[in-house]
């Protein structure tokens, strides 16, 4: 019995609207001890007169303005005036107001958390700091993908914003940190901002974005106007703000600074610095910390099979979740796709339940966190791979095949001793295809390499939207790789496939170059070793087939000799960098002057995959005619 009538005092004082049921009572009670009989409207109006004086009205109204000849806004009004209604008449006590820095007009939010304002202290200067970073004033000049950057020195992550995703995001682009290049980057765009925060450990979020999400930023990082931090003030709170940060209950708060719907897409440090956060400490502080690393170290490790990720170490499809020798392409498929739904449950489930230790860490009612959730609406759902997010079980399934032969590729690419790979055997080296089946050799041991070529054509040949259908791996190689490269390196490929025809279908002469080794020597040795042996073995088949009378075989390789002599003349343009009249296949960085830039092919990796692969594309000798 005494277990029913206990009381939970915690509860009770947590309730932000005990003070008011407390005094409309008090006030009944008080008039009914002189005579005076006082309803509860007159006890509720008579409190906010005295304690939080005057409420005022808004009405939304908008909605009722449907259009052609149908606009019921006066009659809503009338009948709002008469009688309120949820969601269209909103009544906020002005005291609400002034709660808030700003006093910002967010009728629709105010009144359900002016409270909290009240009784917390705003993130800055009691929890931590809010800065924005350095804006380059010329990005082309002075930012990379990390992958055009492997092996120099200066580069430095840089924090940009970048795409939605909460917890976790990885840092896929550096800036020029160089000694030499200081004193120019800071007298570029804003100079060197909050350059005493660079470096540190703390919370970063994309300046733009239709819903506010953060991640955690690293150590050992520049942050950009774009990608504004908050560094705390003692570092082991990092992880309760990303916690936090990333609440429901934070972006309702963050909302209430925003009086229309298109302003809600861009989170100022201005906003962000408000954030009322009572003093971080308790179970809930040590929960909501928890929760934000939990889904942190999943995001993380499975960024581990991401090609383009800096975490990455193998594909998702040969990673530990199955046993290698032991399953057919197909059941390696299922079981990853059955791995991402489960790690999709997980991160949900660990979300929600952070979101509920945030309510009650603000202590916030079932009540009131039935309307937040209301206001704010559908949310973005926390996954596991967001660059998916939204694809077919098939787009998954084919995007695993393809990343599986992409990181084949990769491997042979990167074993390759001077770093060019003709697509034929020429010079006594292997072609890429059996190269790539060597590759996939190792991966699969135990299985017979043809069993396994087999399977993955199967896939290859399923139909599948945004993957174009191939019949083999050479057509993979040939026709899909270089354009699929391209996209998943964000049109920064580092591997070339420099070709004597574009588009798709055979080519005279193909060759994959490594972008970081294709210099002047490489290019030396792709038109004077590999391309000029495959001409003399075109020229050898077609006198053989002239001599035989083959007339048809003698055309198709006299056609070969012809489309490979015309890219090696495209070739020695580049290499020569030949410029005259609408001409220019020089290597052009627009902040070198001409006594700075190269003279022919010497490219500077320093400078860049956009302003590197130029040349060739003008040349039309790579395999898709726009790569950047």
């Amino acid at each position: 019995m005494a277990e029913k009538n206990r009381f939970d005092i915690k509860t009770i004082l947590g309730d932000p609207d005990l003070r008011r049921r407390l005094m409309v009572s008090t006030i009944q009670a008080t008039q009914a001890r002189e005579g005076i009989v006082t309803t509860e409207g007159q006890a509720h109006k008579a409190y906010y007169v005295v304690t939080e004086h005057e409420k005022t009205a808004f009405l939304d109204l908008q909605k009722f303005n449907e259009g052609k000849g149908r606009d019921r806004r006066h009659d809503v009004f009338v009948r709002m005036l008469i009688k309120p209604a949820p969601q269209v008449r909103y009544d906020v006590p002005r005291k609400d107001f002034q709660a808030i820095d700003g006093s910002p007009l967010n009728y629709r939010s105010v009144g359900v958390i002016a409270h909290v304002f009240r009784e917390s202290s705003s993130l800055e200067p009691s929890v931590g700091v809010a800065r924005q970073g350095k804006a380059s004033g010329d990005d082309p000049r002075w930012v990379r993908q990390w992958w055009e950057c492997v092996g120099l020195s200066g580069w430095v992550p840089f924090a940009k914003g970048g795409e939605f995703s909460r917890f976790y995001a990885d840092l896929d682009l550096v800036i020029d940190w160089r000694p030499t290049s200081r004193a120019d980057l800071k007298a570029s765009g804003n100079g060197l901002p909050s350059e005493d925060l660079y470096f540190k450990q703390g919370i970063t979020w994309p300046l733009a974005a239709g819903v506010f999400n953060a991640r955690l930023l690293p150590s050992g990082a520049v942050f950009a106007h774009k990608g504004p931090v908050v560094i705390p003030l003692r570092e082991h709170d990092t992880s309760f703000l990303n916690g936090l940060l990333n609440s429901a209950m934070a972006l309702y708060l963050l909302k209430v600074f925003t009086t229309r719907e298109e302003m809600g897409g861009r989170w100022e440090v201005g906003i962000i610095k408000k954030l009322p956060i009572p003093e971080p400490a308790g179970e809930h502080y040590c929960r909501i910390g928890d929760g934000a690393d939990a889904i942190y170290r999943k995001k993380s490790a499975w960024d581990q099979g991401n090609e383009v990720s800096t975490r990455f170490q193998v594909p998702w499809l040969i990673r530990e979740t199955g046993t290698p020798g032991k399953l057919s392409i197909a059941g390696y498929l299922d079981q990853i796709l059955e791995f991402e739904q489960l790690e999709n449950q997980s991160i949900q489930h660990a979300y929600a339940e952070l979101d509920e230790e945030v309510y009650r860490f603000y202590r916030v009612p079932a009540e009131v966190q039935e309307t937040i959730k209301v206001g704010l609406g559908r949310q973005p759902a926390e996954v596991i791979w967001p660059q998916m997010e939204g694809k077919t079980l098939d787009q998954k399934r084919m995007e695993h095949v393809w990343r599986l032969l992409a990181f084949a590729v990769n491997r042979v690419v990167n074993a390759d001793r001077d770093g060019v790979l003709p697509l034929q055997q020429v010079s006594g080296e292997a072609q890429l295809l059996d190269r790539v089946r060597s590759e996939l050799g190792k991966m699969f041991p135990g299985r017979d390499i043809n069993e396994v070529e087999v399977e993955i054509v199967n896939e290859l040949r399923r139909k599948v939207k945004g993957y174009g259908r191939t019949e083999s791996i050479r057509e993979w190689l040939e026709d899909a790789f270089f354009e699929y490269h391209s996209s998943l390196y964000k049109n920064r490929p580092i591997f070339w496939h420099i070709s004597s025809k574009q588009g798709k279908g055979p080519a005279a002469f193909s060759a994959l170059v490594h972008y970081h080794r294709f210099d002047k020597d490489r290019i030396a040795k792709l038109r004077g070793v590999y391309l000029r042996e495959a001409l003399a073995t075109f020229r050898r088949e077609a006198a053989l087939a002239s001599q035989v009378g083959r007339a048809e075989d003698r055309l198709e390789w006299q056609a070969k000799v012809e489309e490979a002599e015309e890219f090696d003349r495209r070739l020695q343009k580049v290499q020569e960098g030949f410029h005259q009249g609408s001409e220019d296949f020089r290597i052009l960085p627009p902040w070198k002057t001409e006594n700075q830039r190269p003279k022919g092919w010497d490219p500077d990796v320093n400078d860049g995959v956009k302003v590197n692969i130029e040349p060739l594309q003008r040349a039309g000798v790579l395999r898709i005619p726009e790569v950047v």
